[in-house]
């Protein structure tokens, strides 16, 4: 096969025919290092398979067909197409992730047919000549141009016939998707059915056997082996007074078996919305005992004289033409105070016809068409829609003939009314249709919303999604278009490798990719079965209409509700697979494969509050009530969200590419979510500012408490300095005021800088003292490297001749023969010396002053009997040298 590179073509504004590299390329060869999960060739495949590794796949998602160069005629973009087990992978010019607009899993796919001829409308759209153009069932058209000559159109057209088209459920990507199942959900159902009958309407109760307030109700297993009625759940609640037996027969009297059910009960005043599906009246208006009986006691109206409304959701005529079938409807006259009303809702082929128009429209009048050109500029621009004036008009009400905004209003009107039956006026209600799946759970589903608050949360809504949808047997593979169980499921390990890389399988339950191409042109591949019909659409339509109506009465926003139903037309996930409770069960299938819930509570736990899904403007108290809207206000309005995103598509699903004169607005929750997202990473910056201010404090905290310790010890370096000093100072006044003289050698001046008045010495001894001293503290310091300090202290005897005496005999200043100014009337006790009571006023020496002068002082000192020895004063005393170390 030979394929094209391509280039990105949106920047230049040119057509994508003239951005393509005309080189060719071999598109068969094996990738062996795209990845870790690339490189396997399979074997009789002919292609390559891409598996996740490749960037863009899912988990054991694997490409089956490849076209390079091929144009998204939409956005007239060119890039390249893939088609994989699961969707079509379409990658926009040198993009890595794909294209929204251009991205549809396969069972969204609802029809495709090929165009060999185009109408030239602008002149990029005209050089291929090869189209394909896909509808999907999410209301989206578009179309892929194709290189001539290359063949990848039919290649392309055979891989989408064989695969949106599974003949097996098995077949089907939810059963290789990597997400984790959710449970069983019949547990779930049972945990909802006990809050049901408990009469707690607004919180969720925890699985138990039986209600605890007495109630009139019961779980009931009569239908334990879905033998009562296939389409309903294992487990059903039916009133006490109602046995197994006189249930059994009353299902004889109800379409399949569809027999009256609980679906809610007002918790104040005891009425009771119920479901079930037409009786067997037919024109002869059969009774039946036991389905009388069980009404009564289902909507509560046995012992009360309580109304009950038989709401029958389909027009009367169509009731009437049942009727003729054996089918029909109620008659008051046999139930008790009961009244029978006809809503008069389409059947499900109206509502596909229906669909089918508003895609059209859609189409049509969007700003980006499945024929490339814009609605403002089709047919030379001579008018807005058409060539004329009259077309105009026709555009205008073009969406009104599509009636789907007339019938989500009869839905939602009527939902309403039943509801306000029930809270206003206290009666009961009962709905049906024919089977009672289609009309009947839009009906139940929509005003339990209206009743119930606890519905309108996460996980009130899943609950009761799973109840009255899943559990009650809305038949979503018929609605959708795929396979259910059909009772087998023996598949060898073989078929299971070759459906997870994506080759087709030759086993005898479903044809080969051979077989199935040579089939696809005789049946019209893109058909689909008389079936389908976009019900639950309709209703998730309904329930954002709702949340149009009452912004803050829900936790989820609308981009939820779009998410979901994507997920549910993807069929990525097996909650909404099979017709039945009966099937998936039976079938495996809650435990073979992915669960939605799981998935989408994923998503909202990635980024919390602050996810798109939750509703900011949600306040459930002041929407604790039962919402009413009046008819004028709850009129519908086209759900923006849902329809527009393929026909007026933001830049998102485009690529950054927006069509021709059109920029998305936007819409409320968008901007409300933009808002909280600035306030988010605002509060994110504030956040970490603060982080880095508690930081710098803790940092200033730091430098301030070593500040403190090192101002500490600097104090007290500095006190134990003084003390030193005054110590010193004071064991000079001693040594002194016993008449030696006292020379200190500091090595450490800064520590102890005691002044030193003798710093000159009449005898020459003391000078060599000195400096022997310093010589030995010279070498002490160079030894200890100054972690040692040392003292060197030199005393001698003061020679009577001494030129300082004066300086010490009177310190004070007093002359010498005055008497003492500290001791007034007596003479000086310290004539030859410093005075000891004036160095420890000075100096802060504490002494026994007395003892010091007796214990000092020679008596003979002061002896003036004493001979005075010329000889012994003129001999020199050897200076006494003490020294010492401290």
């Amino acid at each position: 096969m030979v394929g094209w590179h391509s280039m990105d073509s949106g920047a230049t504004g040119e057509s994508w025919i003239d951005g393509l590299d005309w080189t060719p390329v071999e598109v068969g060869t094996n990738r062996t290092g795209s990845g870790s999960g690339s490189g396997s060739l399979l074997k009789g495949s002919g292609r390559s398979m891409m598996h996740a590794g490749d960037g863009f796949l899912l988990p054991a998602e694997a490409v089956v067909e490849e076209a390079r160069g091929a144009v998204l005629v939409n956005l007239d973009m060119a890039g390249t197409l893939f088609v994989t087990n699961f969707r079509i992978v379409f990658l926009g010019g040198n993009a890595k992730q794909p294209l929204p607009l251009g991205t549809i899993p396969l069972l969204t796919i609802e029809n495709f047919y090929k165009q060999v001829v185009k109408t030239p409308i602008v002149s990029s759209s005209t050089a291929s000549g090869r189209l394909l153009t896909v509808v999907g069932k999410d209301l989206r058209t578009i179309t892929f141009g194709f290189l001539p000559h290359t063949k990848q159109r039919r290649k392309v057209r055979e891989a989408l016939a064989y695969r949106t088209r599974p003949t097996r459920l098995w077949d089907l990507y939810a059963f290789s998707d990597a997400y984790p199942a959710g449970g069983d959900p019949r547990e779930r159902l049972r945990a909802e059915y006990i809050r049901l009958i408990s009469g707690d309407s607004h919180a969720f109760q925890n699985t138990i056997e039986q209600p605890q307030r007495g109630s009139a109700w019961r779980l009931c297993k009569v239908n334990e082996n879905y033998n009562v009625c296939p389409t309903y759940p294992s487990l059903m609640v039916m009133p006490k007074s109602i046995s197994d037996d006189e249930v059994q027969q009353a299902a004889l009297f109800r379409s399949r078996g569809r027999l009256a059910h609980l679906c809610w009960q007002h918790p104040e005043n005891g009425a009771v919305l119920a479901r079930s599906s037409q009786p067997f009246t037919g024109f002869g208006m059969t009774r039946s005992t036991a389905d009388e009986k069980l009404v009564a006691a289902v909507c509560n109206t046995a012992n009360q004289r309580r109304k009950l409304y038989i709401a029958d959701a389909r027009p009367r005529k169509n009731a009437l033409a049942n009727g003729a079938m054996g089918g029909g409807s109620e008659s008051s006259a046999n139930y008790l105070q009961s009244e029978v009303i006809f809503l008069g809702i389409d059947n499900i082929h109206g509502m596909r016809d229906s669909l089918t128009k508003m895609r059209d429209f859609l189409d049509t009048h969007g700003a980006s068409s499945s024929d490339g050109s814009s609605s403002l500029l089709r047919s030379g621009g001579r008018a807005w829609v058409g060539g004329n004036v009259a077309s105009i008009a026709g555009a205008a009400s073009a969406l009104g003939d599509s009636g789907w905004l007339l019938h989500c209003h009869k839905i939602l009107t009527s939902a309403v009314w039943i509801a306000a039956r029930i809270h206003l006026e206290g009666a009961s209600v009962l709905v049906h249709c024919s089977d009672g799946w289609d009309r009947t759970a839009q009906l139940v589903c929509l005003a339990s919303l209206l009743l119930d608050p606890y519905y309108r949360t996460f996980q009130g809504f899943q609950a009761l999604i799973e109840k009255d949808w899943l559990a009650f047997g809305h038949m979503f593979s018929e609605r959708l278009g795929i396979p259910t169980y059909t009772g087998t499921r023996s598949f060898s390990a073989t078929d299971s490798i070759m459906r997870q890389a994506g080759q087709a399988s030759t086993s005898p339950g479903r044809p080969s990719l051979e077989n199935s191409s040579s089939s696809a042109g005789s049946h019209s591949p893109g058909a689909q079965s008389s079936q389908y019909s976009p019900i639950f659409l309709q209703w998730m339509d309904a329930v954002a209409q709702l949340l149009r109506i009452y912004p803050s009465a829900f936790e989820f926003t609308q981009a939820y509700l779009v998410e979901l139903m994507d997920c549910i037309l993807s069929c990525r996930f097996g909650n909404f697979l099979c017709n039945s409770e009966k099937e998936r069960h039976q079938g495996g299938v809650s435990d073979s494969a992915a669960c939605v819930w799981a998935y989408l509570k994923q998503l909202r736990d990635q980024k919390g509050r602050e996810h798109e899904h939750y509703n900011l403007l949600y306040n459930s108290a002041q929407n604790a009530a039962v919402l009413l809207p009046p008819a004028a206000a709850s009129a519908p309005s086209l759900w923006r969200n849902y329809f527009l995103r393929w026909s007026c598509p933001s830049l998102a699903n485009t690529g950054g590419k927006a069509p021709t004169g059109w920029v998305h607005g936007g819409d409320l929750e968008g901007a409300v979510h933009g808002l909280a997202e600035t306030f988010s990473s605002v509060r994110k910056a504030k956040e970490k500012a603060e982080e880095r201010v508690q930081q710098l404090l803790a940092e200033k905290r730091a430098l301030t408490e070593q500040l403190r310790e090192e101002k500490e010890g600097r104090l007290s370096a500095m006190a134990t300095a003084m003390r030193g000093r005054r110590e010193t100072a004071a064991l000079k006044q001693v040594i002194e005021a016993v008449g030696c003289k006292i020379r200190i050698n500091n090595l450490t001046p800064h520590l102890l800088d005691a002044p030193d008045e003798d710093s000159v010495d009449s005898a020459g001894g003391l000078g060599d003292n000195r400096g022997q001293t310093s010589s030995t503290a010279g070498s002490n310091v160079k030894e200890n490297d100054a972690e040692e300090r040392q003292l060197s202290v030199s005393v001698s005897m003061r020679s009577d001749m001494d030129g300082t005496t004066d300086v010490f005999r009177r310190p004070c200043g007093a002359d010498y023969n005055s008497s003492c100014r500290l001791r007034p009337g007596e003479s000086c006790r310290w004539p030859q010396t410093g005075c000891a009571r004036i160095g420890s006023a000075f100096i802060g020496l504490r002494a026994d002053f007395d003892a010091l002068e007796r214990l000092a002082i020679l008596e003979s000192y002061f002896d003036s009997e004493q001979p005075d020895s010329e000889g012994e004063r003129d001999v020199q005393q050897p200076p006494l040298q003490m020294s010492g170390v401290t």
